[in-house]
């Protein structure tokens, strides 16, 4: 402490000093400004970690995209469906894609119920989803090794696959190492069917398999087999959906509203009014994401400057008792010759110094806050600098602003009068 006093100019040491000999009293008043500056500062880190989040699992997605996606049903319910409907098909996404505004291309996928999955090297729990060739860049995926399915691979019905990062590892352990098994051109058996990789995804952990109550995928455990492969080589169930989804990429966003709308209106007219499917338009899923993250941000801030403001009447209670404490002091200086404004001046330091301290503290007490709650509620942590700025000069700005009227309460005590006080 002593070698912190030495450091600060001498009129900020006689503040700091004078506010160190009441430090219990300066203590309590310090926390309604450090849980202020703490909430606020924990309430940005954990709403930009979530709204990062949430862009990285939309865009996983696609932003530009509208998916169409089948519904569960039981087999009793599907029989009668399918008196009417067929289910969601290549020929519903072609249909789409010449009608839909802006719609440029389409994506398809059908997941493979998948049992047995191993190579020569290790096995591996990866599901096996037949995909049509734009589904790569559909989604976002980014080949690491080899290259990605093509429209040759889907003609010729190739027994060829692209494999997720994790079902790479997991099939060759030693292809991470140097020397290792290089997973391009190896084969790999999925249920009876061998089939030759020849791209290994980039490994992309989106950390969870749902969003806004919509089913993600893991990507890095999963096995790409061309789509019409898929469904020659492998066996599915009796009036089966042909597919689970497909992506209709949308060139410009700002026709996604009105593509959505002739979307449902084509799936309707060819499903007989049979709702089998369901629509997804990830951009408004990100949307409403953000709205909820709005509403909880604007709680959390209204309590957080509530908080403030607490602190504020604090630091104004506790300068109206230094001001009778000392008013044999003030009256002492005045005689001196110090004028009114030495006076406010002095005060408004001592206030300074409290609210500095408060947000400070208020700013490591968030950082800690922030992190304790991502370690127990699985959440992610990001940082913008300007918000936490302006919490810390809000802080400074209500300390002052309510340190200004005890101030001046000191500065217009009648010398005399002071120097008579006891």
């Amino acid at each position: 402490m002593n070698r912190l006093l030495a450091a600060l100019p001498p009129i900020w040491r006689e503040a700091v000093e004078e506010l160190w000999r009441r430090r219990l009293r300066t203590g309590l008043t310090l926390l309604g400004l450090v849980f202020g500056v703490g909430a606020i500062v924990a309430m940005q880190a954990v709403g930009e970690g979530s709204r990062r989040e949430a862009l990285r699992l939309v865009e996983s997605l696609g932003l530009h995209n509208l998916i169409a996606q089948s519904r569960p049903q039981d087999e009793d319910a599907r029989r009668e469906t399918r008196e009417r409907s067929l289910g969601l098909s290549l020929a519903d996404a072609r249909a789409a894609l010449a009608v839909v505004p802006g719609a440029e291309r389409f994506a398809a996928e059908k997941a493979v119920k998948t049992y047995a999955v191993f190579s020569d090297h290790g096995r591996s729990d990866a599901q096996a989803s037949g995909v049509s060739p734009d589904y790569f860049a559909l989604s976002s995926l980014r080949v690491a090794r080899g290259r990605a399915l093509t429209q040759a691979d889907d003609d010729a019905l190739a027994a060829v696959a692209v494999l997720g990062h994790q079902a790479a590892a997991d099939l060759f352990p030693d292809s991470a190492g140097p020397g290792g098994t290089d997973p391009v051109g190896q084969l790999v058996k999925v249920n009876h069917v061998w089939l030759q990789v020849v791209g290994v995804l980039a490994d992309r952990d989106l950390g969870k398999d749902q969003f806004e109550g919509v089913k993600l995928g893991l990507e890095s455990n999963r096995i790409y087999i061309p789509l019409a492969s898929a469904l020659a080589r492998f066996r599915f169930q009796a009036q089966e959906d042909p597919l689970d989804r497909f992506w209709l990429r949308i060139k410009d966003p700002s026709q996604l509203a009105a593509g959505a709308g002739v979307l449902g209106a084509v799936l309707e007219q060819r499903h007989g009014g049979e709702a089998d499917y369901e629509l997804v338009v990830p951009q408004q899923l990100f949307r409403q994401h953000q709205q909820t993250q709005r509403i909880f941000q604007v709680v959390m801030g209204a309590i957080a400057v509530i908080s403030l403001l607490v602190g504020g009447i604090g630091i104004m209670n506790i300068m109206l008792a230094n001001v009778l404490e000392r008013r044999r002091e003030i009256g002492l200086l005045r005689a001196l010759g110090a004028r009114r404004r030495d006076v406010v001046a002095q005060f408004l330091r001592e206030a300074s110094v409290i609210c500095f301290s408060g947000a400070l503290l208020g700013l490591l007490f968030g950082t800690a806050l922030a992190y304790a709650i991502a370690a127990f509620a699985g959440w992610q942590v990001a940082w913008a600098p300007l918000p936490i700025l302006l919490s810390a000069t809000f802080c400074a700005l209500v300390g002052l602003a309510f340190g200004v009227y005890p101030a001046r309460q000191a500065a217009r005590l009648d010398p005399i009068a002071a120097l008579r006080h006891e």
